[in-house]
C-alpha cells in the first residue's frame, strides 16, 4: 500500500483529531508510522474571521478545501469535526467512519471563573453560532451575545483581553487542547442541547477508493457510527445549515436510540422540540422522522423565505 496522506484544517485542534485518527489507524492495523503523512489544508473558514459562516459560504468553508483535495487525490483521508460538516455529502466522496464520540456537552468560559447566573445584567457572550445565541438567551434573556470568531485559544485571547463577559465552546475541543481549567461551568445536555455530531471526528474518503474504505472500516466506532448518522438525517430533512439554529443529540442504552432535537425560529422567539426513541436497527429512520415532525411544528418559521 502506498502511504496514506491524511488532510487536515491547520488549527491546534484538528492537528489534533488528525494525529489522533492517526493513532487509531496504527493501534488497529498493520500500518507502521512511516505509512501515514498528515497533510497541514488552509481553509476559507480558517482565513474569514470577521463574520458569520453564513454570510461568506456556510459550514462547507471548513470542508470545502480538504474535499478538493480529496477529489483531486492529493490526499486519502479527510479528517473533520463532523459539526462543520454541510449535511449533504459531496459526490464523489463518502463519511461512513467515526472515532469514538468524545464529550458533546458545551460549556461557558468567563474572566472571573462566573456562571452563567452570576454574569452581570446586559453581559456580553461571544458565540458564532445561532444555535447557542438562542439557547442563552432561553437560560438568562437579559444578556448580550455577540459573534466571535477564530480557533479556540483565539477566543479565550479575545475573553481575557475584556472584548467578551463570556464565550461558549464545546467541551470537546477544550479537553482535546488541555484546558479545561479554564472552563467555569459544564452545561448538561438538558440545559443546552449540542449541535448535531458535536465531540465526534469524522473520517472522509473517496468513494471509489475501496482500499482506503476497507482500512477505515477497522478504525470505525460503531455506536459512534450510530448516533451520527442518526444526527445528521435531522439536518438533512431540515436542509440545515449555518443559519439554522438546531440542537440535537442522541443516546443509545442497550439496543434502544433516544433523539432529541430543538429547533428556533429565525428570530430565536420561537422554539421546537422532539424526543423519541427506537431500536437502534431503525436509528436512521427516527432521525428522519424526528426531523419531519421539526419541520411540520415549525412551519418552516427557521429558514428564510
Amino acid at each position: 500500500m502506498k502511504k496514506i496522506i491524511i488532510g487536515s484544517r491547520g488549527s491546534k485542534l484538528a492537528l489534533l483529531y488528525a494525529h489522533k485518527a492517526k493513532r487509531s489507524l496504527l493501534n488497529n492495523t498493520s500500518l507502521v508510522a512511516d505509512d501515514i503523512q498528515i497533510k497541514e489544508i488552509i481553509t476559507r473558514g480558517d482565513q474569514v474571521q470577521d463574520k458569520r459562516l453564513s454570510e461568506v459560504g456556510g459550514k462547507g468553508l471548513f470542508s470545502k478545501n480538504i474535499e478538493q483535495e480529496l477529489l483531486d487525490n492529493k490526499i486519502d483521508i479527510a479528517v473533520h469535526a463532523l459539526k462543520d460538516m454541510p449535511a449533504i455529502e459531496t459526490e464523489g466522496l463518502t463519511t461512513n467512519c467515526f472515532l469514538e464520540r468524545n464529550d458533546p456537552r458545551e460549556v461557558l468560559i468567563t474572566k472571573n471563573n462566573k456562571k452563567i447566573g452570576e454574569l452581570d445584567s446586559n453581559a456580553i457572550v461571544g458565540t458564532s453560532s445561532y444555535r447557542r445565541e438562542f439557547q442563552i438567551k432561553k437560560i438568562r434573556n437579559d444578556l448580550e451575545s455577540k459573534l466571535i470568531r477564530g480557533n479556540v485559544n483565539t477566543r479565550i485571547e479575545k475573553l481575557d483581553e475584556g472584548q467578551y463577559d463570556a464565550i461558549v465552546l464545546s467541551y470537546a475541543g477544550l479537553d482535546a487542547l488541555s484546558l479545561n481549567g479554564r472552563i467555569s461551568q459544564t452545561f448538561s445536555v438538558s440545559e443546552i442541547l449540542p449541535s448535531a455530531g458535536q465531540g465526534i471526528i469524522a473520517l472522509q474518503c473517496r468513494s471509489d477508493d475501496q482500499e482506503i474504505k476497507t482500512t477505515l472500516n477497522k478504525v470505525n466506532d460503531h455506536q459512534t457510527k450510530l448516533r451520527a448518522l442518526t444526527e445528521r438525517n435531522v439536518l438533512k430533512v431540515l436542509d440545515g445549515d449555518c443559519e439554522t439554529a438546531i440542537g440535537v443529540h442522541s443516546i443509545i442504552e442497550e439496543d434502544k436510540i433516544t433523539l432529541e432535537a430543538e429547533l428556533f425560529s429565525l428570530d430565536g422567539t420561537q422554539r421546537f422540540y422532539e424526543k423519541k426513541s427506537s431500536n437502534i436497527l431503525n436509528c436512521e429512520k427516527l432521525g428522519i422522522e424526528v426531523g419531519r415532525i421539526l419541520k411540520e411544528k415549525s412551519k418552516d418559521s427557521y429558514k428564510k423565505k
